[in-house]
C-alpha cells in the first residue's frame, strides 16, 4: 500500500468516529474545543492502536495466507464497508451515546468505533505498507497507523464542531461515505490497481 491508499483507508476508517463525534457535538451542552480535542484524542488513539494490533496478529499467519492476501483484504474491507453502509441505512434513533465525556463512556465508544480498524490492520500484514523503501515493514505499518490516528483525530474534532453547528443530518452520510470508500479500496486491492 502506498501513501495514497493509506490516506484513503484512514479516511474510510475514521468515518464511524466522525459520525459519533457529530452526535457528541449535538449531545454536549457546550461543545468547546477542549471537548472536541478530548473526543479526537480518544478516537484517534484507538484508531491508531487497533490496526497495529491487527497487523501484529496478521503477521503470525502471513506464511499461510500470502497467496490469498488480496482476497482476504478485499473480503475484510468489503465486510467492514458493507457493515458501515448497513448501519447508515437502518433507521435507528439511538445515537449510541449520551452527553458525557467520562472515561468509561469514551473508552467504550473508542473501542466500538475502532473494531473495524482491527480487521483492517490484518490487511497490512497481507498487503504490506510501503510508505518509504528505507523503512522496515513494521515501521511503514507504524507510520500508517499514525496517519490513521491523526486522520481520525482531525475528523473527530471536526465532527464535534459540525454536530454543534449543524445537527445530525451529516451522521448517516458520513457513515455511508466511509462504507463506500472501504468497499472501493477492497476492490482496488483485489484488482491490483
Amino acid at each position: 500500500m502506498n501513501l495514497f491508499t493509506v490516506l484513503f483507508l484512514a479516511a474510510g476508517l475514521s468515518m464511524d468516529a466522525f459520525a459519533v463525534s457529530i452526535c457528541k457535538g449535538l449531545a454536549l451542552p457546550k461543545a468547546t474545543f477542549k471537548n472536541a480535542l478530548t473526543v479526537g484524542i480518544w478516537f484517534g488513539t484507538f484508531q491508531g492502536l487497533m490496526p497495529l494490533i491487527g497487523y501484529l496478529l496478521g503477521m503470525q499467519f502471513t506464511s499461510y495466507i500470502t497467496s490469498f492476501s488480496p482476497w482476504i483484504a478485499f473480503v475484510l474491507l468489503f465486510f467492514i464497508g458493507g457493515n458501515m453502509l448497513r448501519e447508515a441505512l437502518i433507521e435507528n434513533n439511538d445515537t449510541r451515546q449520551d452527553e458525557g465525556l467520562g472515561i468509561q463512556e469514551m473508552f467504550l465508544l473508542a473501542i466500538a468505533t475502532s473494531i473495524d480498524a482491527l480487521a483492517a490492520g490484518v490487511t497490512f500484514a497481507c498487503i504490506p505498507v510501503s510508505l518509504s523503501p528505507s523503512l522496515t515493514p513494521f515501521l511503514n505499518t507504524l507510520f500508517a497507523c499514525m496517519i490513521t490516528a491523526l486522520t481520525t483525530c482531525l475528523f473527530s474534532i471536526a465532527g464535534v464542531g459540525i454536530g454543534r453547528e449543524f445537527g445530525s443530518r451529516f451522521q448517516k452520510k458520513a457513515e455511508m461515505a466511509g462504507g463506500i470508500v472501504l468497499i472501493l479500496l477492497g476492490i482496488k486491492i483485489l484488482l491490483g490497481l
